[in-house]
């Protein structure tokens, strides 16, 4: 019987354990994705090198959440890419409470 275990319950580190699994790191592997693409600068390169190792340090040993990925991952790369530059806006959401007496 096949068992499913939802990404939000087990790390990396389990599923390397358990299963074997192993990071790939094979610049060739999925090389369609890199095709086409402008020449990054030096500071870009270690800045992306940068952001791929938190997320690998992050991930190894415990469950990451949503928000942790946005703060690590996501919003590093769109400062990056210049989302936070004009002509760029962002939005955040707005939580309104509403309090009754």
């Amino acid at each position: 019987m096949v068992q499913t275990i939802p990404a939000r319950d087990i790390s990396l580190y389990e599923l390397e354990e358990k299963f074997g699994l192993q990071l790939a790191t094979d610049t060739n592997l999925l090389t369609e994705w890199a095709e086409n693409l402008p020449n990054l600068t030096d500071n870009e390169k270690q800045a992306i090198a940068r952001v791929k190792s938190n997320y690998i340090n992050l991930t190894k040993h415990r469950l990451m959440s949503e928000e942790a990925v946005k703060m690590v991952v996501l919003s590093p790369l769109l400062d990056l890419a210049g989302f936070y530059q004009p002509p760029f806006e962002i939005e955040t959401e707005t939580i309104v409470l509403l309090l009754s007496e």
